[in-house]
């Protein structure tokens, strides 16, 4: 039996990575395992819930999201993880599932203003965003406050593969699919 595959798909706010997830795990046919969705469901049944940095359900949220993610692995099921996985908070969840299977890494580029103007649209049209902190990030991005340049990348010794998403996916999705399956 060949072990399951940890697709692990990064990047910063607004940069497609929850799109590309779910493409990539209808394509693969496999379960796409998104932090921010596991934090609107604790969110959901949470009445009243306010989120904030460091929050108790952001806390709660990661390790739900890490021990799902090594249940299915355990069980042999090939999984997209998606999450923006910024080093420092990330790579001690993630090392750990290392030998549970094979990883590839993708990480989502795109150009800030396109970023900025996903985000400030799913803030308006998703009501479930309430979750997460988009209207300080909004701010903060518009006051210069924080910049998108500030994300710091995963590091695992691991293939990855960088995939533009201001127009499309580039390189394109079968490409990525090729990366993945490449054993």
């Amino acid at each position: 039996m060949t072990s399951p595959t940890l697709i692990v798909v990064s990047g910063p706010s607004g940069s497609g990575k929850t799109t590309l997830a779910h493409a990539l795990a209808r394509a693969l046919g496999c379960p796409a395992i998104c932090r921010d969705e596991i934090k609107e469901g604790m969110a959901h049944a949470t009445p009243g819930f306010t989120p904030s940095p460091g929050d108790p359900l952001t806390q709660r949220t990661l390790t739900t999201f890490f021990e799902v993610i090594g249940l299915l692995l355990k069980a042999g099921v090939t999984v997209v993880a998606e999450a923006a996985f910024q080093d420092r908070l990330w790579r001690p969840g993630l090392e750990p599932l290392a030998g549970l299977g094979t990883i590839r890494i993708i990480r989502c580029t795109v150009d800030a203003t396109v970023a900025q103007a996903r985000i400030a649209r799913r803030v308006e049209e998703n009501a479930r965003r309430a979750a997460h902190d988009d209207h300080d990030l909004l701010r903060a991005l518009a006051s210069g406050e924080s910049s998108l340049d500030a994300f710091v990348p995963i590091s695992l010794a691991a293939p990855t593969i960088h995939v533009d998403t201001t127009d499309g996916y580039h390189p394109c999705l079968p490409d990525i699919l090729t990366f993945i399956n490449d054993r």
